[in-house]
């Protein structure tokens, strides 16, 4: 059986990430930040390893962009998860009874405009599904969490109110990380690389050229600062196609002469949203 972990508590959208796409005869190994995951994967402890990399409401996961530069490993795959977000405390309690609110900030900022219609204090909390265990485990009254249905069955807490999530269309998009690279497929394929372009005009310009001319379409751009050169940046790049398809491959070959550095994180099948 596969070890796979990600980052939270079991019950957190991670853990449901890990079932649906490797299936139920896996091992679902929780760890408490994003760099334990990464960590457990290279080290060789799981085989492979499923973080979020982005929310279609509330943007980058920015500790995971980070995280891929600085480890040796490679994407193989990734998984789009519908978020519902539900608002949950021990059976017998009410929304009237609620006086106080956990959970991770990211959800909490999902929710903001629900959670405004109460009046509660709201906490942040290290993760969703922690949040649901900590009220079970410690007996909470007239406390909640916004955490997933799957905590709630998990924890035996009752839901008061679900889908409170601001937007109705809010999903996260998880990848895979392994120690080797994906196997080729067919189908459409999805490419993901990490570079560094001189701090002249143009020069971004320039590199997304490489791309443009050879009709590959763009998918993402995301740029984080550079560790070491104050207000300089680097730049996530996801775009259509394998490394191993003529055009992206002359397309790298090009950009490598246009980046002060560059590392291609995979290429892997391309998930239909």
């Amino acid at each position: 059986m596969e070890r796979v972990a990600f980052q939270g508590e079991r019950g957190a959208f991670g853990e449901e990430a890990v079932v649906e796409y490797f299936g139920e005869d896996v091992e679902p190994v929780p760890y408490g930040t994003f760099a334990q995951v990464f960590q457990a994967v290279a080290s060789g402890h799981v085989d492979y390893g499923m973080v979020p990399v982005e929310n279609s409401i509330a943007g980058g996961i920015n500790e995971v962009y980070d995280l891929l530069r600085q480890y040796d490993l490679f994407v193989r795959g990734e998984r789009v998860v519908a978020v519902e977000l539900c608002l949950m405390a021990l059976p017998g309690q009410t929304l009237a009874d609620i006086r106080r609110v956990y959970s991770h900030p990211k959800a909490l900022e999902q929710c903001e405009g629900f959670l405004r219609t109460l009046a509660v204090e709201v906490i942040a909390h290290y993760d969703t599904a922690g949040s649901a265990r900590m009220i079970r485990e410690q007996g909470l009254r007239g406390v909640a969490a916004v955490a997933s249905r799957r905590a709630a069955d998990l924890y035996g807490l009752a839901v008061l109110a679900a889908g409170i999530q601001d937007l109705p269309e809010n999903y996260t998009r998880f990848i895979v990380l392994g120690r080797d690279p994906a196997p080729r497929s067919s189908g459409p394929s999805k490419t993901m690389l990490v570079m560094a372009v001189a701090h002249v005009p143009g020069s971004l310009y320039r590199a997304l050229g490489c791309l443009a001319r050879r009709n590959i379409n763009l998918l993402k751009l995301e740029s984080r600062p550079a560790r070491n050169r104050p207000w300089e940046y680097v730049f996530y790049v996801d775009f259509e196609g394998h490394r191993d398809d003529p055009p992206v491959a002359e397309a790298l070959a090009e950009l490598a002469q246009h980046t002060q550095w560059m590392k291609v994180l995979g290429s892997f099948p391309r998930t239909a949203y």
